[in-house]
């Protein structure tokens, strides 16, 4: 079975965002593989994550919405993104094949951003979400959310 968390805390009126995917017992293949694919695009995309940089390349790092199975990118909004966290949960800026093509901006040092991805698995039945949150630094994008998501989690292993 699966277990998905979409951890959102709030610390002196600043929010947190941090998506889990668990797998409880065992994970069959196309559960792991949908991981390890959900994590390329989330790595990826983090990588690009700089000052300077705009957000349609970023975006372009994310599956286009008939890969993951919708019809359109407005379908598959909020699956594969960037947003931004402060005050407000999702705040603006907004990085996706959706918004970020059309009109891209530019990213700066200071900003914070949630980096979700998704993947369907092969099954037709079970899927991997993933949020990290991140922080632009002169030099990229520092992980600052803590909790490890590098590889698909198996709680009570049987």
């Amino acid at each position: 079975d699966q277990a998905f968390f979409d951890v959102i805390q709030s610390f002196m009126g600043y929010r947190t965002c941090y998506y889990r995917t668990f797998n409880v017992g065992r994970a069959t293949s196309p559960q792991r593989s949908a991981y390890k694919k959900a994590r390329e695009w989330m790595d990826r995309a983090i990588e690009l994550l700089k000052p300077g940089m705009t957000s349609d390349k970023i975006a372009r790092a994310f599956p286009e919405a008939k890969e993951i199975g919708f019809a359109s990118e407005m379908d598959a909004f909020g699956l594969n993104f960037c947003h931004g966290l402060g005050l407000g949960l999702h705040e603006r800026p907004l990085v996706s094949r959706l918004t970020s093509l059309r009109e891209p901006i530019e990213l700066k040092a200071g900003m914070v951003f949630a980096v979700e991805t998704y993947c369907p698995a092969t099954d037709g039945i079970s899927a991997a979400r993933i949020e990290e949150e991140v922080v632009l630094t002169p030099r990229g994008a520092k992980i600052i959310s803590l909790y490890p998501a590098e590889e698909l989690p198996i709680a009570n292993p049987y």
